[in-house]
């Protein structure tokens, strides 16, 4: 039995290891909990008869952090209390007021704000007024309020973290007399606590907005004719709803009547509107343009596609990036460090150097204060989670973190040919008219022929014949002919389309026709042959064509610093040597079977190490778990395909396979800025403390001020520009 809590407090890297290490051995083990960051949801794998619920939730509360049960059949959370929204934001102007007016008193007692900040001279040393600090102790009461229970709950553990750093930071400038430095920590800590509540807030709101998208009703057509409004979850496939002109769309569906222009670009990423007809797609939390639509449902509300983004992306924070795991293993091993480089601080020099007990009992707090791990374990969450909440708008869905950075470092990329390179559907690329006969003639009957077939190759001929404003001549006496084609009679004359086997069964071929009929096979493409019980009326040749954009998408591939981009495909070796032709592939590899598809990605892992597979169907499956990234084409793909691949594209857009890349780099730069501000500052001040010029006030300042620096720089991913192939 697996059940949902939401954690309140949990908002980082930290408190996730604070849940493992007290809840982990209540559950038989880690591997019995999963931690979803960006919803605040831990995910418990033990039925209740091994471990109670309340139990589970008394263990958090023992944390600091709070859990309630979360009502997963809904997909919504309990009621939150205003205390519970608004408590931290209250104590910390709370800290801040009371510290202001501390700090008036000393000022009023010292005469100056140079003496109440120990800058002029004095006969000596001004005592706190009695009023000062009681402001600075409540001050620093509302500060320490919020983390306050997960120092104590570190200490209990022998756990140091960054909140007992703290905590003994303000104790000892408490009992040193340094009640205006103590109040200060105590709010700056709270200050920085509260950004990153906020700042992982604000990426989680980005993600929960998807969750508005679908409207809360839906307007279905029963069977007497009349409309009823239900809610989503109460219409079955196969329901017919109706959409107005401007709403959004509810459910995933085939349009059954009716034309618009649809606004996808929530979904799938497109910036433009898709003219939608009947017997085309649409999606939950799109946008209807002009046209009313008659929709008939094709999945529960639970299924669609705007359900599986918000649950694929929920689920995405389980999987962490390297750098999370990097900083995570550093932090559990640098708290303990510099807690005993501070006791090292303060007891070494006294003992060995003669200093003076004060003077380095007051440099070690500013040890502890500076050494707090904060930033660094702020940034590269928040910089994670952003990136994947600017993906998702993009159309662009990353399944975890850990596949934020993996694109970054792609060497060799392998793309299937059809419904990748390809649109994956036939088109009519030729219209041979022979024997005298006209284009639009052979298009007017083959279109009468065609259009009681629901084959590929039929559709794509009615779709030529409408683009060319072709109307199907009058047919009469239509047979089907099972496997082979159809015949009708046209003015009383009979004629008859078929494939190229059929011709020869008719032993209508001449050897002109026979070689211009291997030609067009041996080029790739599907030929339907027309004819009349005389001769050859002439052909139509069809055949997959590639996605405009491909060959610019393959050159801004390069332009990323990819080596090799290879075909792989299970069609002929003539189909795929004229689509690597046309796109500027460097390699190709054809008739292959998904094994060898796979044996292929094992080839390029050898020589290249990072790998992306691109597909869409079943048979591209097995690559895409076999390569280093998996990227599903979303829109056309296989739910095997994009349940395996590790990054869905929701639409056919391969140009946003080169966007990944450039947002990923993006993403890893500014991962790598934040680490590295964030040890720059703390390398310098332990200088400065150890030469004995820091000081309590400047620690907690650079601390706080680059917290603030690496939440806002990790929130630009927020902002993330709009696909682009280049």
């Amino acid at each position: 039995m697996t059940r949902y809590f939401k954690i309140r407090g949990m908002d980082c890297a930290e408190e996730v290891a604070i849940l493992k290490g007290e809840i982990g051995p209540l559950v038989s083990g880690e591997q019995n909990l999963t931690f979803d960051v960006l919803n605040a949801r831990m995910v418990v794998t033990v039925p209740e008869d091994q471990v109670a619920t309340a139990e589970i939730i008394k263990a958090v509360a023992g944390t600091g952090m709070t859990a309630d049960v979360w009502r997963e059949a809904k997909g919504d959370e309990p009621a939150v209390s205003f205390w519970s929204r608004n408590g931290q934001t209250i104590l910390t102007v709370a800290s801040g007021i009371l510290g202001l007016l501390g700090f008036a008193f000393q000022v009023q007692a010292s005469g100056s704000i140079a003496a109440a900040f120990g800058f002029a001279e004095q006969a000596g040393p001004v005592a706190t007024p009695i009023l000062a600090k009681l402001c600075f102790s409540l001050s620093i009461l509302a500060g320490v309020w919020h983390f306050l229970p997960k120092a104590w709950y570190s200490l209990a553990r022998f756990r140091p973290d960054m909140n007992l750093l703290m905590t003994v930071a303000i104790a000892g400038a408490v009992t040193i007399g340094e009640w205006s430095e103590a109040a200060t920590v105590a709010l700056l800590f709270s200050v920085s606590l509260l950004l990153e509540s906020w700042s992982v807030g604000r990426a989680r709101r980005a993600i929960a907005a998807l969750m508005s998208l679908a409207p809360p009703t839906v307007r279905v057509a029963g069977k007497d004719g009349a409309e009823r409004e239900v809610p989503p979850d109460q219409v079955n496939v196969g329901d017919l709803f109706l959409v107005r002109p401007g709403e959004r769309i509810a459910l995933d569906g085939v349009i059954a009547q009716g034309s618009s222009d649809v606004d996808q670009a929530s979904i799938t990423g497109e910036s433009v509107p898709v003219s939608k007809s009947p017997g085309a797609e649409v999606y939950a939390g799109t946008i209807n343009g002009d046209g009313a639509l008659q929709v008939t449902s094709t999945k529960v509300t639970s299924d669609t596609t705007l359900a599986r983004i918000i649950r694929m992306v929920g689920d995405s924070q389980s999987k962490r990036a390297q750098s999370e795991q990097w900083v995570e293993t550093f932090a559990r091993y640098y708290t303990p460090s510099v807690m005993v480089a501070a006791l090292a601080v303060l007891v070494m020099p006294p003992l060995l150097l003669g200093g003076q007990w004060h003077v380095w009992f007051y440099n070690s707090l500013v040890l502890l204060v500076i050494a707090c791990p904060c930033a660094l374990v702020i940034s590269t969450p928040v910089s994670i989670v952003a990136a994947i909440a600017t993906a998702a708008r993009q159309g662009v869905l990353i399944k975890g973190g850990v596949f934020v950075e993996v694109p970054a470092h792609l060497k060799a990329i392998a793309l299937d040919k059809t419904g990748t390179l390809t649109e994956g559907k036939p088109a009519v690329v030729e219209v041979v008219p022979l024997n005298g006969h006209s284009e639009e003639e052979l298009l007017q009957r083959a279109a009468a022929m065609e259009s009681h077939s629901d084959h590929p190759l039929a559709v794509a001929i009615m779709r030529y014949a409408a683009e060319k404003k072709v109307v199907a001549a009058a047919a009469e006496e239509f047979q089907i002919l099972q496997g082979k084609g159809a015949t009708a009679k046209f003015e009383g004359r009979l004629f008859w389309l078929g494939s190229h086997r059929y011709l020869e069964e008719r032993k209508q071929e001449t050897p002109e026709i026979h070689e211009r009929l291997e030609a067009m096979s041996s080029a790739g493409r599907s030929v339907v042959v027309i004819g009349n019980e005389n001769h050859v009326c002439g052909m139509i040749a069809l055949a997959d064509q590639v996605r405009p954009a491909t060959a610019q998408v393959i050159t801004a591939l390069r332009n990323h610093g990819i080596e090799h981009v290879i075909m792989l495909t299970g069609d002929n070796q003539a189909t795929a040597s004229k689509i690597a032709k046309a796109t500027g592939i460097d390699e190709f590899r054809a008739e292959l079977l998904p094994a060898d598809k796979v044996n292929a990605i094992e080839e390029l892992l050898k020589k290249y190490g990072q790998v992306a597979m691109v597909g869409d169907g079943v048979n591209d499956a097995p690559a895409l778990g076999r390569a280093t990234l998996g990227i599903a084409m979303g829109a056309v793909g296989s739910d095997a395909a994009i349940e395996t691949a590790d990054v869905a594209l929701m639409s056919d857009d391969l140009s946003k396979v080169a966007w990944l890349i450039g947002h990923s780099r993006r993403a890893l730069a500014i991962i790598r800025q934040n680490i590295f501000a964030s040890l720059a500052i703390k390398v310098l001040f332990v200088v400065l403390t150890l030469a004995g010029f820091a000081s309590l006030w400047a620690a907690i300042a650079a601390d706080a001020g680059v917290s603030i620096l690496v939440v806002l720089n990790g929130l630009r991913l927020l902002n993330g520009s709009p696909a682009k192939g280049g």
